[in-house]
């Protein structure tokens, strides 16, 4: 089925600086400067992904749009003014380091705005019907980003700040979001911890960041109880285990909740080839997985979807699985064919490590009364 799928991107956000960096350490001391992208939030991956929709077509079927930075009220509807005063500063005074993690370079401030405002204008064209669904390009990323304090790559939160605005603009109610980003996205659940409008769903490696972190007793305080459920998955879990938690858990939790749109936190890093993670995903299982959300939001909220980029730091193997994302939500199939997709599909997990990953999601989902 052909939809009107918008992909919203600006070249500015490719120029956020991360500064000088190996991977995810700052060069000096024992590390050495490295001789390719250097920081693993390099502009490349999102680069190219664009890059691969343009050379095989399918970037003609899509309605390619750009967007005007969030406004500042926009901002303060999730960050207090001295956390906004403090990264302009920095970012008007060449850069730095805003957080522990979070390097940036001159302008960051204003690309940050930029990537927000580009969440914020796929949202509202899918809820005004402009679009049947949208994915927003975004970077910097935002879900790990707290209201006072960035962290993981991550200055501003993203998909809060569309909501939020959409809240106030459109009167969007319920809204659920799904976090397949292979890391957990602690900021959207701390955003969202007491509210039941949103419903925050976090596939994501066990204890890998923020480190040690697995989640599945957080879930939610006063009106929001209930309303975050976190699903951890072993290291190498695989193809299997993602969309058996997709059927067991978040599919029903949709159900039950009945959003009025669905967003999707789009990480990448839970590929097999990501240097952060070690989950040993595909381009199908992502293609898949957007099938089941697409179809849950057929039934549930008129297809009203919108997906934003977040994390995936293996710039060979990105392209591939974005294009796969692109490809279901617009119904368009390219000429495009995965060259490591046997590769990965082969080297997926035993039957016994499977069946107990299977196990450990059955559990949850009866905990969670799925």
């Amino acid at each position: 089925m052909k939809r009107k799928t918008g992909f919203f991107f600006d070249e500015r956000c490719f120029w956020h600086s991360t500064g000088l960096h190996a991977i995810t350490l700052p060069v000096g001391g024992w590390v050495q400067p490295p001789s390719g992208a250097g920081h693993a939030e390099s502009p490349e991956t999102k680069r190219r992904m664009k890059n691969l929709m343009d050379v095989s077509g399918l970037s003609r079927h899509l309605s390619l749009l750009s967007a005007e930075l969030a406004e500042e009220q926009d901002l303060l509807r999730i960050h207090p003014a001295h956390y906004l005063q403090r990264f302009k500063q920095l970012s008007d005074n060449g850069g730095g380091m805003l957080g522990e993690d979070a390097p940036m370079g001159p302008g960051s401030y204003e690309i940050a705005r930029l990537s927000a405002g580009l969440a914020c204008a796929a949202v509202e064209a899918v809820l005004k019907g402009e679009l049947d669904n949208a994915y927003s390009l975004s970077r910097p990323p935002g879900h790990h980003c707290l209201p006072d304090q960035s962290m993981g790559f991550c200055f501003l939160a993203n998909i809060p700040i569309a909501i939020e605005r959409a809240k106030a603009r459109l009167g969007l109610n319920k809204v659920a979001v799904i976090d397949w980003d292979v890391h957990h996205g602690n900021g959207t659940q701390h955003i969202y911890w007491q509210r039941d409008d949103v419903l925050t769903l976090s596939l994501h490696q066990d204890g890998c960041f923020p480190p040690g972190y697995a989640g599945e007793q957080d879930r939610g305080e006063g009106a929001g109880y209930g309303y975050n459920l976190n699903i951890p998955l072993l290291a190498g879990a695989g193809d299997d285990a993602y969309l058996y938690a997709m059927r067991q858990i978040v599919l029903p939790a949709l159900e039950q909740f009945k959003p009025e749109l669905i967003i999707i936190a789009c990480g990448y890093d839970a590929n097999a080839l990501d240097p952060l993670a070690r989950m040993q995903l595909h381009s199908d299982s992502f293609r898949t997985m957007t099938e089941l959300v697409q179809s849950a939001a057929d039934r549930l909220c008129g297809g009203k979807l919108v997906m934003v980029h977040e994390g995936g730091y293996a710039e060979s193997y990105v392209p591939f699985c974005g294009l796969a994302v692109i490809e279901e939500l617009s119904g368009i199939r390219t000429e495009v064919q995965d060259p490591l997709l046997e590769f990965i599909r082969q080297q997926q997990p035993r039957e016994a490590f499977r069946q107990f990953q299977r196990s450990a999601i059955d559990q949850l989902a009866q905990k969670f009364g799925l």
